[in-house]
């Protein structure tokens, strides 16, 4: 079995064991199967031979059974992928050790939905095939919506349908897009394949108009999952009701696979669509960066304005993606992986605070420094990397991405033009203002100032005073923690390695843009040149009723 097989059906086989162990033992096998997972793709990683050229490898065909629809169980990785792949191997054993406390009821049910979830958010990264890529994209709703009814919140099950509904109807259109392209290849060459390269091959061959809906339909489908406005409202509640590891789950792999789907199918396969929509898709991006840094500012939910800064921070990401050159794509995937970390940490954090105080509201609980120092060390850390300090994670990717937007304006040396510009930049980047002023306001409320507590009901009490709820983080916390501050940290020091390992993957999905962009302007300069011939005739004086 290879080592890419391995990293998916390790956490499939834990979920199977689970369902017939203890509740004591199902803990441990959830932890073992994720860090075999885990141990999987590094190795794979230290063997991986295309860092620097952009290619897949290997791509395994795996079992012909379904050759007759054209569909193969085929498999791969490019740098792009793998490091999101890695990200959630990353992820999820530090989401098991931190559930060991916070989930106490139906406990094996809970650690075999998490582990199917995290396998089939690693296919739908690994897939090379556009049906497998679907299965896995699709199937991560049914444990998702499962973690969030059973486990979450007084409103799980609203917050676990609206998630559902919004994210299988969009991804109807996905499907239909996909299976469009591959009826196309089919006519034009006799066979069905739902190979991403085939199909991607195929579509950029369709006329302008037919790119045009294919890449709408394709990025409506990618639109839900990022989530983009007016497309995000399911997110926030989601968040709010789910588990802790459900939110950092979701936050820091599930909305991955939108930007991940328009960098590997909405962008590549239709130019002329991508070029044409550009700018509403980056009109989009610049209102929920905006929108939500605004609502960020009247919240007093803890987990809810984490939620709402995701909404902010991937527009962000959306907008450096679309200004269609490298720099803004070294970004914007530089900047999935930094948002996966950061704001996956700050969920823990909250998570922890939750679960001793059973509030994640603002006004009545602050000033937790006092009582909680080594939780707030870790709090000011996350923050400080999720506004983009200098010297954390997050600061390359929203500096690309900024700079990829600025620099969209001009025919530059890279040979990729766009047609953003600072214009666009400019608001991005007073979004980030505002982002940076929301969360420090945050930090000022519940880490500084005077020690504000709730009302602790009789648990609580009891737990206290059996010893049992430490007032600060205990040993496992800090070890769930300090993984991620370490990454953070050295990612901020350390960038280049990944960058260097991301630019040819940026470079070969943006291949087909420059020749559209420039027709476009073309086309655009073309009609603003008749409308001004038209309007030059209309002024010429008439004589004996002839023009």
């Amino acid at each position: 079995m290879s080592l890419i097989w391995t990293s998916i059906l390790m956490p499939v086989i834990g979920a199977a064991l689970v369902a017939v162990a203890s509740v004591r033992l199902s803990k441990w096998i959830s932890l073992l199967a994720t860090l075999g997972s885990l141990a999987a793709l590094t190795l794979f990683a230290f063997e991986f031979p295309a860092w620097n050229n952009g290619q897949y490898h290997p791509v395994e065909a795996g079992p012909a059974w379904l050759d007759a629809a054209g569909i193969r169980l085929s498999v791969g990785f490019d740098t792009v992928s793998l490091l999101l792949a890695l990200l959630t191997a990353f992820l999820m054993p530090l989401c098991i050790i931190g559930s060991y406390t916070a989930v106490t009821e139906r406990v094996k049910e809970y650690y075999g939905w998490f582990l199917l979830l995290g396998a089939s958010i690693i296919l739908a990264f690994a897939a090379r095939d556009a049906i497998l890529f679907y299965v896995g994209y699709e199937f991560t709703l049914v444990p998702m919506t499962i973690l969030i009814a059973v486990y979450g919140g007084t409103e799980r099950r609203v917050a676990a349908i609206k998630m559902f509904l919004y994210t299988f109807l969009g991804s109807m259109f996905m499907l239909a897009a996909i299976i469009y392209v591959a009826w196309e290849h089919r006519v034009s060459s006799g066979a069905w394949t739902f190979d991403i390269d085939a199909l991607t091959a195929t579509a950029v061959r369709l006329p302008a108009s037919a790119q045009y809906w294919l890449f709408a339909s394709l990025m409506i489908g990618f639109a839900v999952k990022v989530p983009l406005f007016p497309l995000h409202t399911w997110l926030p509640l989601a968040h709010d009701q789910a588990p802790t590891a459900g939110s950092v789950i979701l936050a820091s792999a599930m909305l991955k696979l939108g930007t991940y789907g328009n960098y590997r199918f909405a962008l590549p396969m239709a130019p002329a669509g991508g070029a044409e929509l550009m700018v509403v898709v980056a009109v989009l991006s610049i209102v929920a960066i905006i929108y939500a840094s605004l609502i960020c500012w009247v919240q007093t939910d803890a987990k809810k304005l984490i939620a709402y800064s995701s909404v902010a921070h991937l527009g962000l990401c959306m907008l450096g993606l679309f200004a269609l050159n490298p720099v803004g794509a070294e970004g914007a995937v530089f900047y999935m992986v930094n948002h996966g970390l950061s704001t996956g940490a700050l969920f823990l954090c909250i998570g922890m605070f939750y679960e001793r105080y059973h509030t994640k509201d603002t006004d009545v609980l602050g000033g937790l420094a006092k009582k909680m120092p080594v939780w707030a060390t870790f709090m000011v850390l996350f923050t400080l990397a999720s506004i983009g300090l200098p010297g954390l994670n997050g600061f390359i990717g929203e500096f690309l991405c900024l700079g990829g937007t600025f620099i969209a304006e001009h025919d530059g040396q890279s040979g990729y033009p766009g047609v953003l510009g600072p214009r666009f930049a400019v608001i991005a980047g007073l979004g980030l203002i505002l982002a940076a002023m929301y969360l420090l306001i945050l930090l000022g409320k519940i880490v500084w100032g005077p020690l504000r507590e709730p009302h602790h009901d009789a648990a609580h009490d009891h737990a206290a005073a059996q010893g049992t709820l430490p007032s600060d983080l205990s040993a496992r916390e800090i070890l769930v923690l300090t993984p991620l501050a370490v990454a953070c940290i050295w990612l901020g020091v350390q960038p280049q390695p990944m960058l260097k390992a991301i630019e040819p993957c940026a470079t070969r999905m943006l291949a087909k843009y420059p020749d559209e962009v420039r027709q476009l302007k073309e086309r655009e300069a073309q009609m603003a040149a008749d409308a001004a011939d038209a309007s030059n005739l209309a002024q010429l004086p008439q004589h004996g009723g002839v023009r």
